[in-house]
């Protein structure tokens, strides 16, 4: 199956918060997607549903499909420590999640599309590879030619969260990986913990 390139809304309604962000269309409609959605009866759900639904959530807050995000959990299980937290750092090593987590694009989808239409440099060489795995002192910049992008200029200009594990330079248009970040540094709602019960079956 192809990535879903609907209403986001859609997709936070389904797992009953907001995962990409504030969205005032789920603050009107904080009930689960379809015609019977705010008056259907909820049946118990079952422990791998709830270990199943947590996995979908990350996908979905990640923009990733099933065969990256296995192939990422495989290397997080093969670390060392605690899979759960490895699976969470590798996602956020990924390209586009440092080019939304250091503020260049309002969202991780237009961070991909920005990796993808060649406007992002990892230590002054063009990548356009969304699921490039930084490495600890790695450059991320805007490249020359795009830095005058509307869509970078906004971002840039609406102010961001700033991260310990990442540095920007505001005059340069870049940031440094420093390190991979600790869990209590990613906000992301995420119990990874069901996500490896879910693996281990």
């Amino acid at each position: 199956m192809g990535k879903y390139i609907g209403p986001k809304t859609k997709i936070a309604r389904k797992f009953g918060e907001p995962i990409f962000g504030a969205d005032k269309a789920f603050e009107k409609k904080n009930y689960p997607p379809g015609m019977h959605g705010q008056n259907r009866k909820r049946k118990k759900v079952s422990e791998y549903g709830t270990q199943l639904t947590e996995k979908q959530k990350a996908k979905a807050i990640y923009g990733i499909l099933e065969k990256q995000f296995s192939v990422t959990y495989n290397r997080a299980a093969a670390m060392g420590g605690i899979t759960g937290e490895n699976l969470l750092k590798l996602l956020e090593c990924r390209l586009d999640n440092v080019v939304y987590r250091l503020g260049i694009a309002p969202t991780r989808a237009a961070a991909r599309q920005l990796v993808n239409h060649r406007h992002i440099t990892v230590n002054g060489a063009v990548v356009n590879i969304p699921s490039y795995s930084l490495k600890i002192g790695d450059t991320v910049g805007v490249r020359e030619k795009s830095k005058s992008l509307e869509v970078i200029v906004d971002a840039l200009s609406g102010g961001r969260s700033r991260y310990s594990w990442l540095e920007w330079d505001g005059g340069a248009m870049s940031g440094k990986f420093l390190s991979r970040p600790d869990r209590e540094d990613i906000p992301e709602n995420i119990k990874e913990q069901l996500i490896v019960e879910l693996y281990s079956k």
